[in-house]
């Protein structure tokens, strides 16, 4: 009569796996997430703070200790602060001036990265070193002698100051956008230029066809920065803009604070519907922003 034995449990390597190996694993992730919320609760606590008191009156606000549920729901303050200011029309300002600063960054600063990265020119790297050396200019440097230009050219009051800059790269902060491009261009082989090239093509085509089509995690996060900085720029419209026709959101935003008093409810309630796109542009774009500030290369 034979006996039934059991099966020997598969060995690696000549010792027999433990069952207890998973817990440090579980462990080392667990710890990894109580990290990750640890980092996050610091960051959404301002978001949190900005929310609860937009929902909130006035001398709600500032009790201590805080109150972070609001008592009752003041859903006016949004109403009223949209309806309190002409902020459609500070919409249709600043987006019109997001989308050509955007359209003039990237297609300019492309175009330098392209020189730069894909073409052969005598001084090209001393003229590249120059270009990254105007980052350390600061921006209060060049701020008089830019307003005064643009008053003898009579643009004051008119979003070209705000617009035209990004058309030149290297102007209006287009240098880190040119740096990003121009390393992500190294990194595609050139192989596919020369393919190209010896198939009859020009640079400016193989600009379009080959590299541009290619960059697209980089061009995303450009206009991600581009975008952002343009929609949150208040010195920029504050200097050059006087008409209340012509004011974006940020100095929408500005006139709920005056010298005596401060309506913080329309205040917070205004902030908290101008950063939505933001947040909801990074939502829609993280997985484009990740890989181009990792500066991937070609996919196979």
């Amino acid at each position: 009569m034979t006996t039934l034995t059991a099966p020997d449990k598969p060995r690696v390597g000549g010792v027999a796996p433990v069952a207890g190996l998973r817990r440090p694993r579980r462990y080392g992730k667990a710890l990894v997430y109580l990290a990750l919320l640890a980092g996050a609760v610091p960051t959404l606590l301002p978001f949190v703070w900005l929310i609860r008191s937009a929902l909130m009156q006035d001398g709600q606000m500032f009790v201590a200790p805080p109150e972070w549920i609001p008592d009752p729901f003041e859903w006016g303050n949004f109403s009223g602060a949209l309806t309190a200011q002409p902020f459609g029309r500070y919409l249709l300002n600043t987006v019109v001036i997001a989308v050509v600063s955007v359209l003039g960054t990237v297609l300019t600063c492309s175009v330098a990265a392209f020189s730069f990265s894909r073409l052969r020119w005598r001084g090209r790297n001393v003229v590249f070193a120059v270009l990254l050396s105007s980052v350390m200019l600061p921006y209060a440097v060049t701020l008089i002698p830019t307003f005064v230009m643009w008053q003898e050219l009579g643009a004051l009051d008119t979003i070209l100051p705000l617009t035209v800059p990004s058309w030149f790269a290297g102007a209006s902060g287009g240098v880190f956008n040119v740096f990003l491009l121009r390393q992500f261009f190294l990194t595609i082989p050139f192989e596919l230029d020369e393919a190209a090239y010896i198939d009859g093509a020009s640079p400016w085509r193989v600009f379009w066809t080959i590299v541009m089509p290619l960059s697209r995690p980089a061009i995303i996060v450009v206009t991600i920065f581009t975008f952002i900085g343009t929609w949150n720029d208040f010195l920029g419209p504050l200097l050059y803009l006087q008409n209340e026709e012509n004011y974006t959101l940020s100095l929408g935003l500005a006139s709920f604070q005056s010298m005596y008093i401060t309506q913080w409810g329309y205040l917070m309630a205004a902030s908290a519907a101008v950063i939505a796109p933001i947040i909801a542009l990074f939502f829609f774009l993280q997985r484009y922003f990740i890989e181009g500030v990792t500066l991937t290369g070609i996919k196979n």
